[in-house]
């Protein structure tokens, strides 16, 4: 099991100094709009990989007319001690990362805590753009599997220089192939790794008992995707996708964009219960089939047995649930073994746990 057992956050958002000392227990943070209870999710969240909850700017999260950096360190319920933080030099702003106080880098940092989260702002995510589902299931496969994050950064920095090269008008075939293949080798991985936690979290989806929040089937439609899940090797996912994007240069240069690859990906749900596009679904199915995929995703990573049991950050999830199912989050939730952090309004949300999570109150003489 991976647990917090204290946090602390300095000139992190509204909080100046915020010392939270906590069992293993899932943890309830209450309190009014306003008090600073998301901020310390996006805290966590920044102790995993990636640009965390929000997505933010390293500066961005510096506490509000306070020219420093900001800090966030915790303790492992092993002892092991993480840090991450603004660091500003001369040369710029960069994420300093320590473990057991000595430097460490975010792959360090992967090996001792994995992390998944649910906000307000993914209701909509089924709904909304190819673009928006895409990312959220990144976000999954990030979780699992850490290095996605820089593999896909480096498809995107080839992706920018061939937009470049198509945006001049006339390409170099040879220029256009080496920057095709550096594409092509990154998006094989890429669409490997999705097709693998796809699987991954098909299983985990298909094992939870039925229940208050419904399951659902996952497909990618993109063809590199497509390909994996059909076990072909990386080097014939490179091909396809180097020869697609051979063969779309013409037209890609009068779009002035790369209009193929597996940034171009979608994730298709469908509600299981009535066999619909969980787009058709009402708001509240959505939001009950939200909840199942990431605590389904939380699951395959409880299961896999190489690495740590996952931190679970769910924000305002409790609010918009009947007390039935509230009580159903807070029993599947237990027995996941990842130390859940859960934010609300009311203390009384949280009611169904009992004795087995801690509540803190946060107020704004807390931060």
């Amino acid at each position: 099991m991976t647990a917090l057992t204290r946090l602390r956050l300095t000139h992190f958002r509204n909080h100046a100094m915020l010392d939270l000392k906590l069992d293993a227990r899932p943890v309830c943070l209450w309190g009014s709009n306003g008090a600073g209870k998301t901020n310390i999710l996006e805290a966590i969240s920044q102790l995993g990989p990636g640009r965390g909850l929000r997505a933010a700017a390293l500066p961005d999260m510096a506490q509000h007319e306070v020219n420093r950096g900001w800090t966030v360190s915790a303790t492992l319920d092993d002892d092991r001690k993480i840090g991450v933080g603004l660091e500003q030099g001369e040369t710029g702003n960069k994420r300093a990362i320590r473990l057991d106080g000595a430097p460490a880098t975010a792959t360090d940092l992967a090996e001792l805590v994995r992390i998944v989260w649910l906000t307000p702002n993914m209701d909509g995510v089924f709904r909304g753009s190819a673009s928006e589902r895409r990312r959220f299931f990144d976000r999954q496969v990030m979780a699992h599997i850490p290095g996605h994050g820089s593999v896909s950064g480096r498809y995107e920095k080839a992706m920018r220089e061939r937009n470049a090269l198509l945006e001049r008008g006339r390409v170099d075939p040879a220029w256009a192939d080496a920057i095709e293949r550096r594409m092509a080798e990154a998006g094989a991985i890429i669409a490997t790794n999705r097709a693998m936690v796809l699987k991954s979290l098909q299983a985990a989806i298909d094992a939870r008992p039925e229940g208050y929040f419904p399951k659902g089937d996952l497909t990618l439609d993109g063809e590199a995707e497509r390909a994996a899940a059909e076990g072909a090797s990386l080097f014939d996912i490179m091909d396809l996708i180097a020869e697609a994007l051979a063969k779309g240069r013409y037209r890609d240069q009068g779009a002035g964009r790369t209009l193929s690859g597996p940034h171009r990906t979608d994730l298709s749900v469908i509600h299981r219960p009535t066999n619909a596009p969980a787009a058709n679904a009402s708001t509240g199915q959505q939001k009950a089939l939200l909840i199942g995929l990431i605590l389904a995703s939380a699951r395959a990573l409880s299961d896999d047995g190489d690495g740590p049991s996952p931190l679970i950050l769910l924000d305002e999830a409790a609010a918009h649930l009947d007390r039935d199912r509230r009580a159903a989050l807070f029993d599947e939730l237990i027995s996941l073994g990842g130390q859940a952090w859960l934010t609300g309004t009311e203390e009384f949300l949280f009611e169904a746990f009992g004795d087995r999570a801690q509540r803190v109150e946060i107020t704004s003489d807390s931060a």
